[in-house]
């Protein structure tokens, strides 16, 4: 079983930056692609970032790229989204999850995630 805990979210202006942190408790933390998705009231769920298991490789949508990005210390068993130049329009709860034992590459979907944390809120005023 795997257990995934955010951290990092709260209020920040429009401009500012802010860096979550996933810490992941479990087993095989290197061979789990990871990623992070947010989710805004009245929204669907929406990919951010995806890391493979060794951290060689990631992936973002048009939407976040430049300003996000995704890295992971399998050390600490912990994975970083850093979030610069925030908008208004990304203040959304945001989501790490982890992908099966087995699955070290990243997903851009949801549905291939085995696992997902309790959210942290990102609020970002204009």
């Amino acid at each position: 079983q795997v257990q995934l805990v955010e951290s990092g979210g709260g209020l920040v202006q429009a401009g500012g930056s802010l860096r979550l942190s996933c810490a992941a408790s479990g087993w095989y933390f290197s061979q789990r692609g990871m990623g992070w998705f947010r989710q805004a009231p009245g929204k669907e769920r929406e990919f951010l970032a995806t890391v493979s298991g060794t951290g060689g490789s990631t992936d973002y949508p048009d939407s976040v790229k430049g300003r996000f990005t995704i890295s992971r210390d399998n050390a600490k068993n912990t994975v970083y989204l850093q979030m610069n130049s925030l908008k208004p329009e990304d203040t959304a709860v945001y989501y790490c999850a982890a992908r099966a034992s087995g699955f070290p590459g990243g997903s851009r979907h949801s549905r291939e995630y085995a696992y997902w944390g309790q959210g942290t809120q990102v609020t970002v005023s204009s």
